[in-house]
């Protein structure tokens, strides 16, 4: 009777080894294909950051905003892309985990982005930034990485503090800034992760 028991005790700590390994498994192969999308976002966000503050600066035409939406247009392709010679990731908890948490930051970057440009443009820079840090801070508590885990409290606290202070077209530059951040967390997961 006690032979049994010390088996089934070995055979839960064995699963618990295997679960354990298979997440670990997976957390290295979504942060193997993270680093790459990281860096594409972040370029993309900081050329487009940057054609717009310059296209409302010389116009001083606020419509230029709209650009904002192509950003999507052009990045989600640009994605699938890079994508297709990606580490093989199975579905998992994290998997599914960081797809919702992407996901949502999405959804609500188009919905803020829509209501705040009529009702309040000037909080519009300070909600983007606030919860695109917090969709990366999560993401880098999701898979265990601190490059990520700062680099979107820098974005979050850091943006959102900056966006108070700036009132001007200005403030598009922080997206500059967010962009360089998203960049070298990119780099930094890369190198972490070859």
């Amino acid at each position: 009777m006690e032979n049994n028991i010390e088996n089934k005790e070995m055979t839960a700590q064995q699963s618990l080894g295997i679960i354990t390994e298979m997440m670990n498994n997976s957390r290295r192969a979504i942060l193997q294909n993270s680093g790459k999308h990281f860096i594409l976002w972040g370029v993309l966000l900081m050329v487009m950051s940057l054609v717009i503050y310059e296209l409302i600066h010389v116009t001083r035409d606020p419509i230029w905003n709209m650009l904002w939406f192509a950003m999507p247009l052009i990045g989600f392709p640009m994605a699938h892309f890079i994508g297709k010679n990606k580490v093989e990731v199975p579905q998992s908890v994290i998997s599914k985990q960081l797809h919702g948490i992407w996901l949502a930051y999405c959804v609500f970057a188009v919905v803020i982005s829509s209501v705040f440009m009529f009702i309040a443009p000037q909080c519009l820079t300070l909600i983007i930034i606030l919860v695109f840090g917090f969709a990366e801070c999560i993401s880098g508590i999701s898979l265990k990485n601190w490059a990520m885990i700062v680099g979107g409290f820098i974005i979050g606290v850091g943006g959102a503090i900056a966006a108070i202070v700036l009132r001007s077209e200005a403030q598009l530059l922080l997206f500059t800034l967010c962009g360089l951040i998203l960049l070298v967390s990119g780099l930094i997961v890369k190198s972490q992760n070859k």
